[in-house]
């Protein structure tokens, strides 16, 4: 796997970003887009009207089912409009065990291309492919349009989800940046390091990422200085002291060794397997 051929336009269905259907994000009320992302996430399992209720809000109204049964046939009537026929994806059950489902293929869902591509690049990386998985990372990451779940409510499940999905988009830049360092493609990875880093940070492995690029580039003076602000955010923050790997690292950067830099970004994403 070399290529993420489903970028070409065959996804139906989008969430990695604003809600898409067909290359399309006019999906229609917020209530709507929300139906439509939890039946994907829930995708081809059988999800009845109670339980979606409990989804789309922590505390449903009285009128949660006939809203949804409302809402439905909106979503419907929007996957009609970007795909003629795709409602027929969305099905009603019947009985006991009735409620709705959402029939999606592999390959039609960013979601499940994104995960399994992040797995393959991180295999690559283990296997010391550095350069493949930097490909491979690179078209997985290119899926994310946006950070997930900006348009959702703010419930329970969502906001469990929107946590979830977006840990697993970072794990997968931490295995891009390592690949690129090993791989030794590190031009303008400080500049997106630190993107991620202001996104997300509190996460340890970037700063140790952010201060190993300066050492391979043999910047001591930015390596160090990266590590400080992140011993200050981590401390006025947090309480902590320097995380171990960036001390680590640190030791490095004092000893302007580029080499062991690397070795330690080789030793430390083989920890995270």
């Amino acid at each position: 796997m070399s290529r993420i051929d489903e970028r070409d336009g065959s996804m139906l269905f989008t969430i990695l970003g604003p809600l898409g259907i067909g290359g399309t994000d006019e999906i229609g009320s917020p209530t709507r887009r929300a139906l439509l992302t939890a039946l994907l996430l829930r995708a081809q399992e059988t999800v009845g009207t109670a339980e979606l209720a409990q989804l789309l809000w922590d505390e449903p109204p009285a009128s949660a089912t006939a809203n949804i049964r409302s809402h439905l046939t909106g979503v419907r009537r929007s996957m009609d409009a970007a795909v003629p026929g795709l409602s027929r994806r969305l099905r009603t059950s019947r009985g006991n065990r009735g409620g709705y489902s959402l029939c999606v293929d592999s390959g039609e869902l960013d979601l499940h291309v994104f995960a399994r591509a992040a797995r393959h690049g991180r295999a690559q990386l283990l296997a010391g492919q550095a350069g493949e998985a930097v490909t491979v990372l690179e078209e997985a990451l290119a899926l994310w349009r946006a950070p997930f779940g900006r348009d959702l409510p703010r419930t329970r499940w969502f906001n469990a989800h929107a946590a979830g999905l977006n840990n697993a988009r970072y794990d997968a830049y931490q295995n891009l940046f390592a690949a690129r360092v090993l791989a030794d493609r590190t031009e303008l990875l400080a500049y997106r390091i630190e993107r991620a880093v202001a996104e997300a940070p509190y996460r340890q492995r970037l700063w140790e990422l952010l201060a190993a690029v300066h050492c391979v580039h043999g910047d001591a003076p930015g390596a160090l200085s990266a590590i400080r602000r992140c011993q200050r955010l981590f401390a006025e923050d947090l309480g902590l002291g320097l995380p171990p790997r960036v001390e680590a690292m640190q030791r490095a950067a004092l000893d302007w060794d580029g080499d062991e830099a690397r070795r330690l970004v080789a030793a430390h994403a083989l920890c995270l397997s």
